[in-house]
């Protein structure tokens, strides 16, 4: 397994292309949510695409957002997604681990904004993240702003 972090000008058309394909797979055909994955974030200069992939094959993928570019004022973590084939094997945890660390790298003493699907508010819980209003729907599924305070490692 290999874990990268990279810009989108680092990343190879093979790595782009899988991992494009596993957003489409897990947000749009699994959770049938018809909706426009490409969104102009993932070319941001300072968004981090945070990788594990074995071979060419993206398994898990996260991105990170700066300030201003996912919620106001603050970095955002979004797009958490694992294969299906790949769950139950600690990817999720794996990836939200070096997610926050690259948060905390890149803008240190900040808070972490997530918008969470809301089953798996107790995941994000337990990384620290702490619920930040009511459930809302987003493209017909129910989330959750979620927050991880600075002081909280």
């Amino acid at each position: 397994m290999q874990l990268q972090v990279l810009t989108f000008n680092e990343l190879n058309i093979y790595t782009l292309y899988s991992l494009l394909q596993l957003r489409v797979d897990v947000f749009v055909v699994e959770q049938n949510c018809p909706y426009p994955e490409l969104d102009d974030k993932d070319v941001h200069p300072q968004t981090q695409h945070i990788i594990l992939q074995k071979g060419d094959k993206v398994l898990a993928y996260s991105r990170v957002l700066a300030p201003d570019i996912g919620f106001a004022d603050f970095p955002a973590i979004g797009r958490v997604c694992v294969a299906q084939t790949a769950r139950r094997l600690g990817l999720g945890q794996v990836l939200m681990s070096e997610s926050l660390k690259v948060v905390n790298s890149l803008w240190p003493n900040t808070d972490i904004h997530i918008s969470a699907q809301c089953y798996l508010q107790q995941f994000y819980q337990e990384l620290g993240f702490k619920p930040a209003g009511e459930p809302y729907l987003e493209d017909d599924i129910p989330h959750l702003k979620m927050i991880k305070p600075v002081n909280i490692s």
